[in-house]
């Protein structure tokens, strides 16, 4: 594949770029996946693509090359599988994203956890996850033994997709995100039992992923994240766009927000755990955005 006429055409800046169809959409990541783009031309192209934004089509030609290098876990019989991307950590606030999970599986919801963390300013998911005796599984078999005996596991990225974690380590080289970034929300390794969360935080790729959902009949929960997190804000719940085999449904309206609702902040991760466990206990009270984001995923996973 020439990589230099597309670059011609993405690279002509934020008005001038032209769109690549869904196929060369497809055929260009799926190149870019198995490494067979070399290193300035990949340059080129994520940059462009960064500048330029990606459009459905082109969205919908990369999910598909992913999909097609995506290895799938089985699910237990029941509910479907929740999938919840961790790809940010706390920044100012307490990340509730491990809470959203053992809450779901509390409910007999399989919940699966994926993700990747290279921020140093930062909390690393994964540390605050082991606070509470949630590691990454080390083979995708023993995700699925988790799923059937705990009903939750975790996965690094690297375990699920490889290729799609190499393009994310490029940030610190570049500076920038990439396409990956997106992608890897949109990344379904249970295919016909899944129901994925999607944590966006542009109004214009929220607008975009919902188009996507609905070519592919999928069943996820679009929201707001919270500092990119997937969890719903506890002191103003987003808009909670439930996605049933492709057709869009509000499960919850966005609110305006509740100044007196109290907004942990992320001062360690052995804090971040305790507050989550307290929750858990009954100690401490559950944000209601929270909750209602448990309503809206146990509807979509047992619909």
């Amino acid at each position: 594949m020439s990589y230099a006429p597309i670059i011609k055409e993405i690279g002509r800046g934020a008005k001038g770029a032209r769109a690549m169809t869904q196929e060369q959409a497809e055929a260009l990541f799926g190149d870019i996946l198995d490494g067979k783009v070399p290193e300035l031309e990949l340059g080129a192209i994520l940059l462009s693509l960064r500048i330029k934004g990606e459009d459905v089509d082109e969205l919908a030609g990369f999910q598909r090359a992913l999909a097609a290098r995506t290895p799938q876990l089985r699910v237990p019989d029941g509910p479907r599988c929740v999938l919840l991307p961790t790809y940010n950590g706390a920044r100012r606030q307490a990340n509730l994203m491990p809470l959203v999970a053992q809450l779901l599986a509390r409910e007999g919801i399989p919940v699966l956890i994926h993700g990747f963390h290279d921020f140093a300013d930062r909390l690393d998911p994964f540390g605050l996850l082991a606070e509470l005796g949630l590691t990454p599984e080390q083979t995708r078999e023993d995700a699925e033994r988790a799923l059937g005996r705990e009903r939750i596991a975790c996965l690094h990225l690297a375990t699920l997709s490889p290729q799609l974690a190499a393009l994310l380590a490029l940030r610190p080289r570049l500076g920038v995100r990439n396409v990956g970034h997106t992608l890897v929300k949109l990344l379904d390794s249970c295919r016909g039992r899944s129901v994925r969360v999607l944590p966006m935080t542009h109004p214009e790729t929220m607008e975009r992923t919902a188009s996507l959902l609905g070519r592919e009949q999928a069943w996820a929960l679009l929201m707001r994240g919270s500092e990119g997190e997937a969890y719903a804000l506890p002191r103003r719940r987003p808009r909670l766009l439930g996605f049933f085999n492709g057709e869009a449904r509000e499960l919850f309206p966005a609110e305006d927000g509740d100044p007196a609702r109290e907004v942990r902040e992320a001062v360690s991760n052995p804090a971040n755990a305790a507050l989550i466990r307290a929750m858990l206990a009954g100690d401490e009270p559950i944000p209601q955005p929270i909750l209602d984001q448990i309503s809206a995923l146990s509807t979509l996973a047992r619909a």
